[in-house]
């Protein structure tokens, strides 16, 4: 069994910054980030392999966010920089992907969510 807690949403302006945390509880092989805007799909934003750290991006946040992970902790992190307003969206993580990590029916275990507003 697999509990995810986020942390870290808030209101920024555009071209600001936030890092978001989730602290996993259980035994985590990979852990990615979502994100659902209203009225939208939730959509891939990033995934990190414990084992070997490899790393895999959306192409709407590559080069602007970077998910990052303590082992130790068992904690991922995505530092988001360069936020514009089409980056608002309620972020979940998501741990444990049992086929293609962009596959949001991949993911069985799922925090609750933080939202992130950005401003323009």
């Amino acid at each position: 069994q697999v509990h995810l807690v986020e942390s870290g949403g808030g209101l920024v302006q555009a071209g600001g910054s936030l890092r978001l945390s989730c602290a996993a509880s259980g035994s985590i092989n990979a852990m990615a980030w979502f994100r659902q805007a209203p009225g939208k799909e939730r959509e891939f934003v990033a995934v990190i392999y414990w084992s070997g750290g490899n790393t895999y991006y959306a192409d709407s946040v590559k080069d602007r966010f970077t998910i990052s992970r303590d082992n130790v902790k068992n904690t991922v992190y995505l530092q988001m920089n360069s936020l514009v307003p089409e980056d608002t969206a309620v972020y979940y993580c998501a741990a444990n992907p049992t086929r293609r990590y962009n596959y949001k029916t991949s993911y069985y275990y799922w925090g609750q969510g933080t939202q992130v507003t950005v401003s323009s």
